[in-house]
């Protein structure tokens, strides 16, 4: 089996940016290539203490993602057809899908050079290969684990959340998500319904059910969402009925708001870049029950402004600022 090759280069600090827009067209798994020194927490995942010296930071990185080839050329071109989620694409498809978003992201942005190399690379185990690199952590009293390590005996006395890596979507370890888990530590009480929007592999709806919520829903553009959902509830034991999950647009689609229901939350939480908060915020408040809390993560730092003044538009008071990294967590709530 052969794989396409589709090489971004672009700057270290557009690298969580770009991987996240690149999902919305189907790509996942990126491959990160950059001269950053390792923190201290993946020196801690990767069993690695000390380092040799490497070269110094030059602020490029390089994003790698992978389609495997279907086999043969497309008609009437030189094209190579491809198979991305299930369904067949030509080269010359994605690698326009991938100029557009990277233009769009410019909007916003500085991500640097922009420029997209195509080539074609041999069959790697992807899935597996993540088990070199992915190990068990902890978010303060939640120890993180694959399916392929066992709860060690310090750790007997921690909520444990199953997720395997390798799907679309995150695995708790980024700031964002971290930021969103432990606001959702504060304020989910035995009463809430939660709402999760951009749900993708689930991780916060389920948490909020471990934390004591009494229900959940969660919205996702991604029909991949469905499989990482299914799988991450049945690993956790998560009852079917607890979290049910809606794949539409809840900004733009009338009846993803509907079927979502208005005024039915005690907390939404929204995952998202902030260029996305700005448009979902003025929807998302008739979601919300009266007193509700809105929670979101997402925001590149320098967006936080931005953000606030979406938030304090639609008619709810910010609660907190929370940052860690370069990453933002802004909460707030729909006033009596």
């Amino acid at each position: 089996m052969k794989w396409m090759k589709f090489k971004i280069k672009t700057v270290t600090e557009a690298e969580d940016i770009i991987i996240s827009a690149l999902y919305d067209i189907g790509l996942e798994g990126a491959q990160i290539e950059d001269k950053v020194p390792l923190t201290a927490l993946e020196k801690e995942q990767m069993f690695v203490d000390i380092l040799p010296q490497g070269p110094q930071d030059d602020g490029i990185a390089y994003l790698s993602f992978f389609v495997e080839e279907a086999g043969e050329e497309a008609p009437d071109c030189e094209c190579r057809k491809l198979i991305l989620n299930g369904e067949t694409v030509t080269d010359q498809e994605i690698l326009e899908g991938i100029e557009r978003e990277l233009e769009e992201l410019r909007a916003f942005m500085e991500i640097g050079e922009g420029s997209v190399t195509v080539e074609e690379t041999e069959d790697l185990d992807w899935i597996n290969n993540w088990k070199q690199y992915f190990h068990q952590f902890t978010i303060d009293d939640v120890l993180v684990i694959p399916s392929w390590e066992e709860v060690q005996t310090q750790d007997q006395d921690k909520m444990v959340l199953h997720i395997d890596p390798g799907t679309a979507f995150g695995t708790g370890m980024h700031d964002t998500t971290q930021l969103c888990i432990r606001a959702l530590r504060r304020f989910v009480t035995p009463r809430t319904e939660l709402l999760d929007v951009g749900t993708g592999s689930g991780i916060l709806a389920i948490l909020a059910l471990m934390f004591g919520a009494r229900g959940a829903v969660g919205t996702d553009l991604d029909p991949c969402a469905v499989d990482a959902v299914r799988q991450n509830k049945q690993a956790n034991n998560i009852p079917g009925d607890a979290f049910r999950l809606l794949i539409g647009n809840i900004i733009t689609e009338k009846e993803i708001q509907d079927e979502v229901g208005y005024e039915r939350y005690d907390i939404v939480t929204a995952n998202i870049l902030a260029p996305v908060l700005t448009a979902l915020t003025p929807v998302i408040v008739h979601h919300l029950k009266k007193g509700g809390i809105y929670i979101t993560s997402g925001i590149i730092d320098d967006k936080e402004q931005t953000v606030v003044e979406a938030i304090k538009a639609a008619g709810l008071s910010v609660l907190e600022i929370n940052r860690q990294g370069e990453w933002v967590s802004v909460v707030a709530r729909k006033d009596d």
